[in-house]
């Protein structure tokens, strides 16, 4: 399936199920905002790397205006609900001052494998645990899926993006795992330097045994 959506390009990577909270300033997404409120229509976030939207990007619905200012600019929560591709960038759009885009929408696999995903999330924790960070997730351990644990294990933009056009969820795991298994032995170690560095100037009981 194809159709066309307005577009709020960004240089985030959006989530399916993710809650995102913009504060709009623009005159061309204060009008995007209020059109898709009005016509009850979800908008499309591409990401933007390096100053260019890449192919792919994240539908999403207007959940609530949390606060309008009187100059006219807006607190809004969104949610993601799906991936799309674009497939073309419309400009020009008559009496609109915001972009669109065709889209397609790739079909998107959520079969996981629980024992995958319990290894995926303890060594989330364990790097939390490192980096000395407390996270909570909103859902019970066995319901949390990639989409809601990538954004807490230190991924690059670009990680991030990759992970979104991984359209399996065993996919989208093992991303995980493999980046966790290169990053916790990293961060070990520097927790092994950083308490090196803590004992120098400090006296110790040092011994070269029986030499």
């Amino acid at each position: 399936m194809t159709n066309f959506i307005p577009i709020f390009p960004l240089g985030v990577v959006v989530y399916p199920e993710e809650q995102l909270n913009l504060h709009i300033f623009e005159p061309r997404y204060k009008q995007l905002i209020a059109d898709c409120i009005k016509e009850n229509k979800p908008f499309g976030i591409p990401a933007v790397i390096e100053k260019k939207v890449v192919e792919y990007g994240t539908l999403v619905e207007v959940v609530s205006i949390q606060k309008e200012y009187e100059n006219g600019e807006l607190d809004v929560v969104t949610r993601g609900t799906r991936v799309f591709r674009v497939l073309e960038i419309i400009q020009g759009i008559p009496d609109k001052l915001y972009t669109g885009a065709i889209v397609s929408y790739p079909d998107n696999q959520f079969r996981t494998n629980e024992r995958l995903q319990a290894q995926v999330l303890q060594a989330l924790r364990e790097l939390h645990h490192l980096l000395q960070v407390n996270k909570g997730f909103k859902k019970p351990d066995a319901e949390l899926s990639a989409y809601d644990l990538a954004h807490h294990a230190g991924l690059s933009l670009d990680e991030e993006y990759e992970v979104l056009h991984l359209f399996q969820e065993l996919q989208r795991l093992e991303y995980l795992k493999r980046h966790l298994m290169k990053v916790l032995p990293l961060m070990a170690e520097m927790e092994r330097l950083k308490d090196r560095v803590k004992l120098n100037g400090h006296f110790r009981n040092l011994t070269a045994g029986d030499l």
